[in-house]
């Protein structure tokens, strides 16, 4: 399998899974979730899946001084699940936290319970919000990368290929123009501030 360079670049998230651990399924229960398994699980790569990565990183540090733990950190996205790109965060981060809305794990004799942790249209100030079951802290986050504009050639290029008139060395120069946004989005630390906003 070949992928962009950076991918291997972004540093995993680190976490703990009582239930993996409980079920001898990692040991020690920690458990390593990278950029390219985001990848995987949304099946693309874009500026957004890239702010749910920043948001679950940077909000899950604000949380926990160790390792978050997987299956008790709520998920709230503010608006409905069917809009926009609504559903896409709210699934990602639901990966990366262990969690789900109704249809989610319901436990083994009453622990381990990972449903009914995933929320929409909730009343939060911000884009989303990461709170603990355990104790009820919460952060609330909002992610912006208008500050890492697309190359101009990308919506040519973009629209030549939807049409279906885009010859293959466009199909490749709009694939790596597209990661190449990506990339920044991961790579540039001094502008992480300037593109997640949280409380």
């Amino acid at each position: 399998m070949r992928y962009p360079h950076f991918f291997d670049q972004v540093e995993p998230l680190q976490l703990f899974d009582p239930l993996a651990d409980f079920l001898g399924a990692l040991e020690d229960g920690q458990i390593e979730i990278t950029y390219l398994d985001l990848v995987k699980f949304a099946g693309h790569s874009c500026p957004t899946i890239a702010g749910v990565y920043l948001m679950a990183k940077l909000g899950l540090e604000q949380l926990f001084e160790d390792l978050p733990t997987r299956g008790e950190i709520e998920v709230h996205i503010k608006g409905p699940k069917s809009e926009g790109v609504n559903g896409v965060i709210g699934n990602t981060l639901a990966y990366i936290c262990g969690v789900s809305d109704e249809a989610g794990f319901k436990g083994i004799g009453g622990k381990f319970d990972r449903s009914n942790e995933l929320f929409y249209n909730a009343p939060i100030q911000e884009e989303v919000a990461l709170r603990r079951s355990d104790t009820g802290m919460k952060v609330e986050l909002s992610y912006d990368p208008s500050i890492v504009p697309p190359e101009p050639k990308m919506k040519e290029l973009m629209q030549k290929l939807l049409m279906g008139q885009g010859n293959l060395e466009e199909k490749k120069e709009f694939g790596q123009l597209w990661q190449k946004r990506v990339e920044k989005i991961l790579t540039s630390k001094d502008l992480w501030p300037k593109m997640v906003t949280f409380f």
